[in-house]
Order: structure tokens, then sequence, then C-alpha cells
């Protein structure tokens, strides 16, 4: 027994996706420590340590090939930088062009992708590392070799990090599937609370959670779409990467079942109080809740997934719910009982696919299974993106520009006031100016509160453990604590770099002497951060709310006019298809980040907000209704010429279409449209003549055609704001 457990929870631990991530940087601190003692050459542990560091922050999931590709351009990026600090660091006029320049050149090169960005930032990061290091040694001696040993750490770290994706290639994929299935199985938990039996409940409320957890799934599946994409590219996967591609995709068909919605829930509610039957959804919802949960924990530990007979059973229970009450035979039932056995066989879908997850190489090969790949493949490609934001519209342009002026006064105060350490000045200017607000703001009070708990650890710990190799083994530790938490805990992060810092300097010089100066430049640094995001070319995201409404609804309208296509041609999961949907669903999860960057802003700059939330509840109310649509894709075909749907749909598409130009464009917008209204009536008043199947497409339909009105009030009253003085 005792073995038993300690494999399991060694496989467990195996299984978190920062503990291999933590391993690398302890191996290749550990390594840089033991080389330094060993030589008695305690004076190169700093740049090696601020080295694998930087290498560390710079690297991006790849495949091994991909990452050997990746650290050759790194090194390159940080030898430049790191050299060129060394050789301009004597002219401070020329120095200073230099550096704002190269900081503009690369924050910009977030416009080809998100790895680009990661290496932009992780070579600013280096270069101010060079500074740190010519102003310590005071500008004399080292010209070549401290460039040499910052290399020479980020190469070490490299190396460790190409071996342990060639040894480990599909762990990181393992990690991104896991992580997308927890965050399915939380967002089928709170769909199952609108099934709670209140009549008073506050539907409202929790339709909003749906879409901010929606916009967290949504995260998760581009996540993991990047990362399989990295170890398919252009050639056909092998056996294991084909297992969790057919996991992608049945997570893509989960999401789509899980946020479709056949039903207005406050009639359910009055109709069916005194029934059991909104329980049995509710129940049968978090049961595929927790076994996405289980789903996702098999994955992480590679074990194999048992999907429970609970959920068939709770699936039977709610057909006998639903038969009883179809035997009652109540006339003012009619339409409601229609929207729940469409809910029903959503559901009972849903039941199928998870029981499917047990065994994925089971599942069929998709029609299509290329995924968009985003990043570009030639220097037109990325000349063209570079000059598509090369505008003062564009947000990292912005961003670029700000950071460029905020290091350029950074600099000028640290050569006007002379502080000890000038050069964290920059650094902490750096980590704090993030592209909004509202980030700035929560990284600003991370970031001195972090620096101040590090200080006060690292002055206690001065005291209690005065040995220099004990003081480095902590230095070890508190690497590998920021690497643990600088995503998700920010604070622990800056406590545990700042302690490292300490350390690290008091194996050459006095660390006590460094806690103040760590401390005014950390405030000074992140003042000039603050007021950088707030004075110049400031991103109130108010400002754009508008723009992001008008994305939404348009993203929505092509989503549409791809489903009624299926309906008409038949069902194929394409990579237009799926493309539609994926878009739709991103502009809502851009739309719910902006609104949470929205709420952290001064409180002029958020008076919108409040009609933002709305309207993000019906946006997500929509996509439900568009989703619950695309589910049922290949259960009719409408052939027929005469049929009036989609012509209905198109109406509906270009209703859509027309209130996002109007946000867009900044137009006026009709709060009632009688042709809406005539339509929804249409739509609701022609399903008797229909079969059961035609009947649920046109009560989609016209479940879609009624959210119309209150988006164009609340995009009415948005633009009747904006146009007062």
């Amino acid at each position: 027994m005792p073995a038993s457990s300690l494999s399991h929870s060694l496989r467990r631990l195996w299984a978190l996706d920062k503990f291999s991530y933590s391993l690398r940087v302890f191996i290749a601190l550990g390594g840089s420590l033991l080389l330094c003692w060993a030589q008695g050459w305690m004076q190169a542990l700093i740049p090696l340590f601020l080295g694998v560091i930087a290498s560390a922050l710079a690297e991006t999931d790849d495949s091994w090939q991909g990452r050997l590709s990746a650290l050759l351009v790194t090194l390159g990026c940080f030898s430049a930088a790191a050299y060129a600090v060394e050789w301009l660091f004597p002219y401070p006029w020329l120095f200073v062009a230099a550096l704002a320049l190269a900081s503009f050149a690369l924050t910009m090169l977030g416009a080809l992708g998100e790895r680009y960005a990661t290496l932009g930032s992780a070579t600013l990061i280096l270069a101010i590392y060079s500074m740190i290091g010519v102003e310590q040694r005071g500008g004399v001696a080292g010209l070549w070799l401290e460039p040499l040993l910052l290399v020479a750490g980020a190469a070490w770290y490299g190396v460790l990090s190409v071996i342990w994706h060639a040894l480990f290639a599909n762990q990181p994929v393992q990690h991104s599937l896991a992580r997308l299935f927890r965050e399915l199985g939380r967002y089928l938990k709170l769909k199952a609370a609108l099934f709670e039996p209140l009549r008073q409940l506050d539907v409202e409320q929790r339709r909003l959670a749906l879409a901010q957890q929606n916009g967290r799934v949504v995260a998760a599946l581009n996540a993991a779409k990047e990362i399989i994409l990295h170890r398919v590219g252009n050639d056909r996967p092998g056996s294991t990467v084909s297992r969790y591609l057919k996991l992608y995709f049945l997570a893509q068909d989960l999401h789509e079942r899980a946020s479709s919605s056949h039903y207005p829930y406050n009639e359910l509610a009055e109709a069916f109080f005194h029934s059991d039957v909104l329980f049995r959804c509710q129940r049968l919802l978090r049961l595929h809740g927790e076994a996405c949960q289980r789903l996702a924990q098999a994955i992480e530990l590679r074990q194999p997934f048992e999907y429970r007979e609970q959920c068939s059973q709770a699936l039977d229970d709610l057909r006998a719910s639903l038969q009883h009450l179809h035997l009652q035979s109540n006339p003012a039932w009619r339409q409601l009982l229609r929207s729940l056995g469409a809910l029903a066989g959503n559901l009972a879908a849903l039941d199928q696919l998870l029981g499917h997850a047990s065994n994925p190489d089971a599942l069929a090969e998709q029609q299509d299974s290329s995924l968009l790949d985003r990043e570009p493949h030639s220097l037109k490609e990325v000349w063209e993106r570079l000059r598509q934001q090369l505008t003062p519209t564009s947000l990292l342009f912005r961003h670029a520009l700000r950071l460029a002026i905020a290091l350029a006064a950074g600099y000028g105060v640290l050569h006007w006031i002379h502080p000890t350490q000038g050069y964290w000045i920059l650094l902490t200017t750096v980590f704090v100016c993030q592209p909004n607000y509202g980030a700035t703001r929560l990284k600003l009070v991370q970031r001195i509160a972090g620096t101040v708990l590090g200080l006060l650890l690292g002055w206690a710990l001065f005291d209690l453990f005065p040995s220099p190799l004990v003081q480095a083994f902590f230095a070890v530790a508190a690497g590998v604590a920021f690497f643990a938490t600088r995503s998700s805990r920010y604070t622990l992060a800056t406590a545990a770099i700042t302690l490292l810092v300490l350390f690290c300097f008091n194996q050459v010089g006095d660390g006590y002497g460094l806690i103040l100066p760590r401390l005014v430049d950390t405030l000074i640094g992140s003042l000039i951060a603050g007021l950088a995001v707030f004075l110049i070319l400031p991103d109130w995201q108010g400002r754009r709310l508008n723009r992001m409404l008008a994305n939404t609804l348009s993203c929505n309208s092509i989503y549409l006019r791809q489903i009624i296509q299926q309906y008409v041609s038949g069902k194929r999961d394409d990579l237009a298809y799926r493309l539609a949907r994926r878009n739709a669903h991103n502009a809502e999860a851009a739309l719910s980040t902006t609104l949470g960057n929205m709420l952290m802003e001064p409180g002029h700059f958020r008076k919108e907000a409040d009609i933002g939330l709305r309207f993000l509840v019906l946006s997500h109310t929509l996509l439900s209704y568009l989703s619950g649509l695309g589910a049922h894709r290949g259960e009719i075909i409408l052939g027929d010429r005469h049929s009036p749907l989609p012509a209905s749909a198109e109406r509906l598409a270009a209703s859509l279409d027309e209130i996002a130009r109007s946000l867009a464009e900044e137009r006026a917008v009709a709060i009632q449209s009688d042709a809406e209204e005539q339509l929804a009536s249409e739509l609701e008043q022609r399903a008797d003549a229909l079969d059961d199947r035609q009947r649920l497409l046109q009560t989609q339909l016209a479940l879609i055609c009624r959210q119309l009105g209150p988006l164009r009030t609340l995009a009415a009253h948005l633009l009747k704001d904006r146009s007062k003085p």
C-alpha cells in the first residue's frame, strides 16, 4: 500500500502543468549554482541566473525541432541585445534612442503572434539585465564576458528545454486537454444552475456567470488548438497525436452542445414548477460536468476514463419525466414540451459524446481535420501584419509607443536622481506596464506588495541563515517559486524573484544594501508605468465598447449563415464552419475580457459598463440559441426550394449585420423594427404545420428573432449616450 500510495502521489505531481516547467528551472538554476560554487567563481552566478530566467521567460510550446529553431533565434536576439547594451552604454543619448526604438520594435513583434510577443518581451528583459550588470561593475571590464555569461545561461536552459520536449513531447498536449475538459465541466455545472426549480431565480446573474465561464472555455480551446497544431504541422499526425486531436474535436462538439439553449427559461420554470423535469435536467447536466472533470483527471494521470452508469440512469429518469408530462395532454404545454424534448435530445447527444471519450481511438475521423494556423509563413505576411498594426488606432501600436516613452522617461529619471541600482526602475516599468489601464493597475499593486513582502522575508532570512551556501540554495528555490506562480499569483512571484535577487547579490556584495534601493526603484518604476498608461494614448475600454459589440453581432451573423447553409446542403464539420463557430465564441470571450478590464477603470470611463454587461448576457443567450441550431445539423435537410426557413434565417443575419454596422459607425439604430416583429410572429405561429424537426429549427429561429428587440434597445441606449456632449 505505501508503495502504491507513493506512486499515485508522484503521478499526480507529474500531472501538474507547472511541475515540469518548475523542474526544468530547478535543474538549470541548480546546475549553474553547483558549477559556480565548484569553480569558486560566484561572480558568474548572477549573469548565469539572469540568463536562465530570460530564456525560461522566452520559452513557448513546440515540438523539439521547433523548440530548437526557436532557441537559436532566441540566442541570436539575446546576443544582439546584450552586446548592443555594452557598446552603447557609454553614450547616453545614443543609448536612450536605441532603447526606445528597440522596445517599440520588440513590442510590435506581438503583431506576428503570441510566441513572437513572448520572444520580444524576453529580449527586452535580457537587455535590462545587461544594463544591471554593467551598472554593477561600474561600466569597466567584462565587456565581452558578461554578455557571454548571460547568453550561456540562456543556452543552458534552452538545451534542457529542447531535450525535455524531445523526451516528453505530448505532455503539454495532455495538460492543455485536461484544462479544457476541466473548464467544460465547470461550464456544465454553471449551466445546470439555470435549471434550479425556483420562480424568482436571478437568471440574468447566472447567465452572466455562464458567459464569463464561456470565455475561459474558449481560451482553453484556443490554447489546446495551438499546442496540437505545433505537433501536427502540415504532416499527417501519428497515432498518439491523432488520439488527442480526436479528443479536441470531441471537446468542440461538447462545447457546442453544452452552450445550446432550446427554451425560454422563465416560461419553463413557471409551467413546470410542480414537476421534477427541471430537476432531472439539472441533475443530468451536473453529472455531465462531473464526467468532464473526471475525464480531465484521466488525461492528466494517463489513466482509462470510465463513464459511469449514473448518467445513463439520469437520462432515463428525464425521459420518464417527460413521458409523464406528455400523458397529461395539457394544450398549454404543447410548445414548451417541444422545447423540453429538444433539450432532452441534446442532453442525450452529450451523454453519447461523453461515452465515446473512454475510447477516442474508435471515434470517426473528421471530414476535415485541418486546423487554422494563424502564424505568418512568409516575409510578405510578416510585413502585412506589421503594416496593419502601424497605426495609432491599433492597441498594440499604442502599447508599444507607451512602453518606449515610459522606458525613455525611466532612463531620464535615473540619470536625473542617480539612484542606487537605478536600472531596476526600467525592469519594473517593463513588468508593470500592460496594454490597458485595468491590467496595469492590478500589476502595479501586486508588484509593490510582492516587492515589500520579498524584502521583508529577505531581511529576516539574512539574519536567520548567514551561510552563503544556504542563501544560494534559497535563491534557487525562489527562482523555482517565481516560475511556478508568475501566471497565477503574481504577488508571490514578485516576492520570490525579489528574494532571488537579494540572495544572489549577497554572494558578491552587500545584500542588505540592496533592500532600500530595490524598494525605491520599484516605486519609481511603477509610478512611471502607471502614468504612462493613464496619460499616453490611453486605451479606455469604454471608448471601443461599441466596436466590440459590433464585432460580436457580426460574428454571430456569419455563424448563423454557416449553420443554415449546412441545413440546406448537409452537415459537415469543415474548417469554414468550425472557424465561424470559434470566431463567434472568441468575439464573446473578447467582450467579456473587455468588460472585466473596463470595471477596473476610473468611474467616468466605466459609465457604460452596465449596458455592456447586459449586452453580454443577451449576446450569450443569442449564441446559445445559435449553438442549439448548430447542434441539430444533419437531422433535417431543407432541400425544398419553397421552404421559407433559409430566407428567414438570412433576414435574421441581415438584421444582426445592420445593428453591427450602426454600432461600428455610431449611427442611430431603430429601437423598434416592425419587420422583425412580424417575422417573429410568423415563426411562432407557423410551427404547427411542420414536423417536429422542422418545428425545432423554426422555434430556434423564433427565439433568435426575439433577441433582436432587446439588442436594438441596448444599442440605441449606448449610441444615445455617445451622442451627448
